[in-house]
């Protein structure tokens, strides 16, 4: 097992066609608290990782990596097996793709804008 990993987990994205009302849970229930992106994202603070909620139909919760250089990342990950369902594509604060490992399971991995080698 390597002991520095090259994309350690960064973040977990999750879904639901109610933001407000999730957001409401997980705040009364785990005291979360939020940075608003709008009607349709919320940046989860104060869990102990990274995380949002986007407005959508549900899904499986999405583990979103962290890896300073994405390009080669993204060649890593296609050398290994994954099928990619996103290619990078840019938002507020970096860039990111997403794939689905060999077993089934979509992952996602970013970099910020300033970590950003590509």
């Amino acid at each position: 097992m390597a002991s520095d990993p090259s994309a350690p987990i960064d973040y977990i994205e999750f879904t639901s066609p109610d933001v407000e009302a999730t957001q409401a849970f997980f705040t009364e229930a785990f005291g979360w608290s939020y940075i608003d992106y709008g009607p349709d994202y919320k940046d989860i603070q104060g869990a102990g990782l990274g995380g949002g909620i986007e407005r959508g139909p549900l899904r499986a919760p999405l583990p979103v990596l962290k890896a300073d250089d994405l390009e080669a990342m993204l060649d890593k990950v296609k050398a290994a097996g994954a099928e990619i369902t996103q290619e990078i594509f840019e938002f507020p604060g970096g860039r990111r793709f997403q794939f689905k490992e060999p077993g089934g399971t979509e992952m996602a991995v970013w970099t910020t804008a300033d970590d950003d080698h590509g």
